[in-house]
């Protein structure tokens, strides 16, 4: 009788060099989420069964690393790019198999840096720094998942400043959310509070219910705090 694990191996083609390689993933069944942080991290039953862990995608040729958010075309000039900044220094190494969490933050950092160079979109940019915040809480590492989610705040208000929510998956409604929940996460409480605002001025406009929900919650923690350093 056979026994299904959680992991397969998927069959892939780098973006760049068109080299062909397996990579883990996790079969979805055995997923189990308990539940959201307030920045959207989702919470897994088993540290182990985290599909966070596999979400990009290294090829063990070049080190072009990437996950299914990044667009298929690299541009001839980018290509230059990448092969100049990554591939000339790539030691071949495999992040195909089992990862634990530190070899999955390095694919992240790696992913963080292909999208730099190949020009992706800056919720894309943001996405990948937010997701390396997310393992360094599971980590315990304080420091840098702070940093992690200053540059995640960053890129997510560059991409509301430049694009707006166009060209995104993400709403207008979730992406002024998730900048205000990161701001807040930095002790920026009156920038937090500004973003907020628009969330709840938008309310309706809006077809994300829950969402709406999770920024008045946010408002009232902020109010909350307000109170207190009145009383300081």
């Amino acid at each position: 009788m056979t026994v299904v694990t959680p992991f397969y191996d998927k069959k892939t083609q780098c973006l760049s060099c068109k080299h062909s390689y397996s990579t883990t993933r996790i079969r979805s069944r055995f997923v189990k989420v308990t539940g959201y942080d307030s920045d959207f991290c989702p919470l897994y039953q088993s540290d182990e069964v985290n599909p966070l862990l596999y979400n990009v995608s290294v090829c063990p040729q070049c080190g072009f690393s990437y996950t299914d958010d990044f667009t298929a075309y690299i541009p001839p000039v980018l290509k230059a790019e990448l092969e100049k900044k990554i591939s000339l220094h790539w030691q071949p190494q495999d992040y195909g198999k089992i990862r634990s969490y530190e070899e999955a933050v390095n694919t992240y950092k790696l992913a963080a840096y292909c999208a730099l160079i190949k020009k992706e979109k800056k919720v894309t940019i943001a996405g990948l720094y937010l997701r390396t915040a997310w393992l360094y809480r599971k980590m315990a590492d304080k420091e840098q998942e702070r940093r992690f989610i200053n540059l995640a705040a960053h890129e997510y208000i560059d991409a509301y400043v430049t694009d707006g929510a166009s060209g995104s998956l993400m709403s207008e409604t979730k992406l002024l959310y998730i900048i205000a929940e990161l701001l807040r996460r930095q002790d920026k409480i009156e920038e937090a509070a500004a973003y907020l605002s628009k969330v709840i001025s938008k309310q309706h406009l809006s077809t994300e219910p829950k969402i709406i929900e999770m920024a008045r919650e946010r408002w009232y923690e902020i109010r909350e705090i307000y109170k207190e350093m009145k009383f300081v």
